[in-house]
């Protein structure tokens, strides 16, 4: 009989994003994601074969389940500027307030393999996507609902990096209260 893991896949996965989410892929050593997991290597590679790569495409894929949540007030909320403004709580949650680097970031600087940097975009991609629909479901044309998700997406981002550079979270929380207009008015 196999024995129990010490430590279960969703507190795994966290530990082992805190370690990509402030020091990259690169930066992330074996010895600080097994530290940080409370794993000896021998069994962090057990439970990941393939070595960091694996650990930061699964970590790449639980952002994207949490995020799944974030967005779906977007998604579903019969009322869309009421869905977005939920939403955008929710990504303020999700960032702490605007004083976490966010994962997608850090996850595709220099040095992170080709597979793991198309993870990240592909999660990216399905945040920009629900809030084109968003867009789209309060009248604004694909084209031009695109664009602003995109534009949305890029000044959230900004604000998790002015965070992180100047330990400041203002920008981040104006980014996340200028989301309704960003995406629903027409410009």
């Amino acid at each position: 009989m196999p024995r129990p893991q010490s430590v279960h896949d969703d507190e795994l996965l966290a530990r082992l994003a805190e370690v990509f989410r402030m020091a990259g892929f690169e930066g992330a050593s074996l010895g600080a994601l097994a530290e940080a997991a409370q794993l000896r290597r021998a069994s962090l590679y057990h439970r990941f074969p393939q070595g960091k790569a694996q650990m930061a495409e699964a970590v790449l894929d639980r952002v994207e389940v949490l995020f799944d949540d974030v967005l779906e007030p977007m998604r579903t909320e019969a009322d869309v500027t009421a869905g977005v403004t939920e939403t955008a709580r929710r990504i303020g949650g999700f960032y702490g307030g605007g004083l976490l680097p966010c994962v997608l970031d850090t996850l595709t600087l220099a040095g992170t393999p080709d597979a793991v940097r198309a993870r990240a975009a592909g999660v990216a991609r399905v945040w920009i996507d629900a809030m084109a629909a968003a867009a789209v479901r309060a009248g604004r044309p694909e084209e031009s609902a695109r664009a602003s998700a995109e534009d949305a997406f890029v000044h959230i981002e900004g604000g998790l990096v002015f965070g992180r550079l100047f330990g400041d979270p203002a920008a981040f929380r104006r980014a996340l209260a200028d989301l309704p207009r960003l995406l629903l008015d027409e410009h």
